[in-house]
């Protein structure tokens, strides 16, 4: 037996190596391949969007719960929503609503968040004082950004009262959210300038309003070469009537609630009376006042809106040139006593953290000694 074993011829070894290396092979491949095949069918599950009748369907449910909750003849807006470049979300709305309570607020988020269980959507909520943000999505794409605004009610009287009056514009709005938000919890009356053509653009306007802020729109217009960034959309010294009518409608259906307008930036723009007067027209028509920022101290703008007959007032008091806070309050100081040597001011701020805190801790401290916040709008002329 031990002769016949001998006897027996062995297998090569490279042919038995080859052989197990083109099996080895072969399962790899398949194994690879069914790899592929499942990573392919999640990701199908993972990007796959929301209809557009299904995000309506769930709009309306929303809207049913709320008005359980406000009244019948409680005013809620549905917009789409405006996504960044980039965004995998074909469809979705944002929705806003009002509130009177803070009760009624937290009803509403109980009722939302019912909503959301049913239809197996994620919920990231932000909040500040008097706006709470509920953004719903479907596998990390977004459906809805739900905003429950409770209205700011103003404790010191009228914008009519007697006594020194200051308006404060916010300017630059639309960026950030947590900026937007952190502008509409200052307790006293503001006038938010939205820059149109912004993801936050028509959120920002629509809770400020909401809120009872003023909203106007923040007009980009060309700046000097070099002085600022060029915007992508913006009026520019040579352009006719046509085109500046085109531009200005579209940037207003960005930003709804719109009142008035003051120039972002235009320190070539402002100074160039025929632009100045192809613009003029077109805000009279549409009953716009227009606030002269004064970024340039070239600028024809007030006097162009004052001969096409649009009501118009110009900017005083910049209040963060610097941004610290003891720089903004002095700033703030300054256009209170400009308010009372001349019975009015406007002053323009940005969102920094700075000049929020300066409003926060210096505006109070001014009603008491008299001075009333009021819109832009009481002081146009």
């Amino acid at each position: 037996m031990l002769a016949k074993r001998g006897r027996r011829s062995p297998l090569p070894k490279f042919s038995f190596s080859r052989r197990r290396c083109v099996r080895s092979r072969g399962t790899r491949s398949y194994a690879f391949i069914f790899a592929l095949a499942v990573i392919s069918i999640l990701a199908g599950c993972a990007k796959k969007k929301t209809s557009r009748a299904a995000v309506e369907r769930i709009t309306q449910e929303i809207v049913a719960s709320a008005r359980k909750i406000l009244g019948p003849k409680s005013q809620i807006e549905i917009r789409p929503l405006m996504h960044a470049s980039g965004s995998a979300a074909q469809f979705a709305d944002a929705i806003y609503m009002s509130t009177s309570s803070a009760s009624q607020t937290r009803s509403l988020e109980d009722a939302m968040g019912r909503v959301a269980r049913r239809h197996d959507l994620s919920i990231a909520r932000s909040a500040s004082d008097g706006v709470v943000v509920l953004d719903f999505s479907s596998r990390g794409i977004p459906t809805h950004s739900i905003h429950i605004v409770t209205p700011l009610t103003f404790e010191y009287g009228s914008s009519a009262s007697r006594g020194p009056r200051l308006a404060i514009i916010v300017d630059d709005m639309g960026y950030d959210r947590a900026a937007v938000h952190s502008v509409l919890a200052l307790p006293f009356r503001v006038t938010v300038s939205v820059i149109p053509h912004l993801p936050l653009s028509a959120e920002v306007a629509e809770e400020a309003f909401r809120r009872g802020d003023e909203v106007i729109l923040h007009l980009p217009m060309q700046s000097v070469p070099s002085a600022a960034q060029q915007e992508r959309i913006e009026l520019r010294v040579g352009m006719n009537a046509q085109q500046v009518q085109s531009i200005l409608a579209g940037m207003l259906e960005t930003v709804p609630h719109v009142v008035g307008v003051n120039n972002h930036e235009g320190s070539l723009a402002t100074a160039d009376p025929a632009l100045m007067n192809e613009l003029m027209p077109d805000l009279r028509a549409r009953g716009l006042f227009f606030i002269d920022s004064r970024t340039t101290a070239a600028t024809v703008a007030y006097t162009a809106a004052e001969q096409a007959g649009v009501r118009a007032a110009a900017r005083k008091v910049f209040l963060d040139d610097t941004v610290t806070v003891s720089a903004v309050r002095k700033q703030i100081e300054l256009a209170a006593r400009d308010a009372e040597k001349n019975g009015s001011a406007i002053s323009i701020g940005h969102p920094h953290p700075a000049t929020i805190a300066a409003l926060a801790a210096t505006v109070p401290q001014l009603e008491k000694c008299g001075i009333r916040l009021v819109f832009a709008s009481d002081l146009v002329h």
